[in-house]
């Protein structure tokens, strides 16, 4: 995506490049994901249950990754705009607000606003465990537009406690771990549910040869397409 070509930048309706995190971790009965609750005040998805993310900030293109993704992911993030790395450090970003929980390797950095608790825990963003996993972009027509890539990622990369949220801000509520089956059933906007049959998939098939799935609804007319 031609980011210049981008309406300016205080156009709230404007395609905004964001990152998620898909978090999961073995639970009794199967794999669990990690969600959260939207305020109902929210102007996108009010009261919807999603995973963490948000928009790309200006400061994550010069994050250093102690990490990166794997080869594949950099490929096929790498095809456009902002950059694999930044897309990467906004998802852990992201994760780390929303959350609390950290995906770092220990290291010491010069984190600029945004980053210095993260940092002030002695840790350095990890690349290298998130899985690009799928791509879309928000339809015409709502109050906020993202082409959001979603990462998976596994909690045993956590550095710390998976069920300790206690420095995540309030964006989200009612955090939770939940059965992949169960989380279906939840209050979900549809891209989070068709993101959610993919993990699923991936996870009963192994990877996806096919490539990313990727949404594309930039244009006047949706297109579906994979990235290789």
């Amino acid at each position: 995506m031609d980011l210049a070509a981008e309406p300016a930048a205080d156009d709230k309706t404007r395609i905004r490049p964001a990152a998620t995190v898909i978090l999961l971790r073995d639970g009794a009965s199967g794999p669990q994901v990690l969600m959260g609750m939207r305020g109902a005040a929210a102007a996108f998805m009010p009261s919807k249950f999603v995973f963490p993310g948000g928009a790309v900030d200006a400061v994550d293109a010069d994050v250093p990754l102690a990490a990166q993704p794997a080869p594949d992911c950099l490929r096929r993030l790498g095809q456009d705009a902002p950059g694999a790395s930044a897309l990467a450090a906004a998802a852990i970003r992201e994760l780390w607000e929303e959350t609390g929980l950290p995906l770092g390797l220990p290291g010491r950095w010069e984190a600029p606003q945004g980053w210095r608790g993260f940092a002030a825990r002695g840790l350095v963003p990890d690349g290298s465990a998130l899985r690009f996993v799928f791509r879309a972009i928000t339809p015409p027509g709502r109050p906020r537009r993202f082409d959001a890539r979603f990462f998976l990622a596994d909690a045993a990369r956590l550095a710390g406690d998976p069920e300790d949220f206690s420095a995540a801000c309030d964006e989200l509520s009612h955090l939770q771990w939940l059965p992949l089956a169960q989380a279906r059933r939840l209050d979900l906007p549809f891209i989070t549910e068709v993101v959610l049959a993919e993990v699923s998939a991936l996870l009963a098939n192994g990877a996806g040869a096919a490539g990313v799935p990727f949404f594309d609804n930039s244009g006047p007319i949706p297109t579906f397409r994979r990235l290789v």
